[in-house]
C-alpha cells in the first residue's frame, strides 16, 4: 500500500531505549524531520507518560499518549488504538518512547506479534535504538543489546550520540565493538551524532533544542545569528545524508 503522493512503502519508525536523558526525542524529530523534507506525509506519537519532549515540537504536531503504561503494565485499551493507526495511513508514523516504557511497550510488541502484524498490513517497521559515550555507554549497550536479543529481524537503527563523549571501546570506534559485530545481522546501520565544538555547533543545536524547534524553525528564527544558522544547516546535512545512505 504505497503512499499516494511518491510511491513510497508506508514506514513505522520506533524510538526505544532503557536509559533515560540519552537524545531519544532528538532522534525522533530528526527522523520526522528528514521524512517531511521527502515531501512524505508524517504523523508523530509521543508515549513518554513524564516527560514527553517530542509532544513539545509545536511544529512536527505530535499526538501525546501518556497514559499507556499503568502500574508498569501497558494500557491495552490505549495501545491497541496506536498500532491501528501506526498500520493504517500514509507516509511515516515516528513514536518516541520514554525510558520507563521500554520494558512493557517492548514486551507487548513481543507478545502481540506487531511487528510482524504491522508488515502484513505493508509497513516497513524500523526501531532506533540511541548509544552515547561518556557515563551512560554501558546501560546504553545494554539497551541495545536487550532490543536485538529479542527479534531476529533487521529492522535496526543504531544512533551514536558522542555529545556525552566519543563511543569508544579500546580506541575502536562503534562499528569495530564486539557487540555490533554479534548484532550485524540484525542492524540496518548506524547514524553518528558527532562531537563538535561545544561554543559553537553544540550551543546552538542546544539552543534549538532548548526551544523544541525544528531545523527549519531555527533557521528561519531571528534569534540565531546568520553563522549559526549556517552552523544548523551543516548539522542537518550531515544527519540527513547519513539516512539517505540507509536507504529507508
Amino acid at each position: 500500500m504505497p503512499n499516494e503522493t511518491n510511491g513510497h512503502r508506508p514506514v513505522v519508525h520506533v524510538v526505544l531505549q532503557a536509559k533515560g536523558g540519552v537524545g531519544k526525542s532528538y532522534v525522533a524529530a530528526i527522523v520526522a524531520q528528514y521524512y517531511r523534507t521527502r515531501e512524505m506525509a508524517v504523523r508523530c506519537f509521543d508515549t513518554d507518560p513524564g516527560n514527553a519532549t517530542l509532544a513539545q515540537y509545536k511544529a512536527l504536531d505530535v499526538e501525546h499518549i501518556g497514559d499507556l503504561i499503568q502500574g508498569g503494565l501497558i494500557n491495552q485499551k490505549r495501545f491497541d488504538p496506536l498500532i491501528e493507526k501506526l498500520a493504517h495511513g500514509d507516509g511515516a508514523a515516528i513514536v518516541d518512547t520514554g525510558a520507563s516504557t521500554f520494558l512493557p511497550f517492548w514486551n507487548y510488541v513481543l507478545d502481540n506479534d506487531i511487528l510482524p502484524l504491522l508488515e502484513n498490513e505493508g509497513r516497513q517497521v524500523y526501531m532506533h535504538c540511541v548509544v552515547t559515550g561518556g557515563q551512560a555507554m554501558t546501560d546504553t549497550l545494554n539497551g541495545l543489546d536487550r532490543l536485538a536479543q529479542t527479534t531476529s529481524q533487521k529492522v535496526i537503527i543504531v544512533w551514536v550520540n558522542e555529545f556525552f563523549g566519543e563511543v569508544r571501546e579500546g580506541g575502536r570506534p562503534f562499528e569495530q565493538f564486539k557487540l555490533a559485530r554479534d548484532l550485524a545481522p540484525k542492524l540496518v546501520g548506524s547514524v553518528l551524532i558527532r562531537k563538535r565544538n561545544p561554543d559553537t555547533f553544540e550551543d546552538d543545536v542546544q539552543h534549538m533544542l532548548r526551544n523544541r524547534l525544528t531545523f527549519d524553525e531555527a533557521i528561519a528564527a531571528t534569534d540565531f545569528s546568520l553563522v549559526s544558522k549556517q552552523r544548523l544547516q551543516i548539522v542537518r546535512r550531515e544527519l540527513f545524508e547519513q539516512l539517505d545512505e540507509l536507504e529507508l
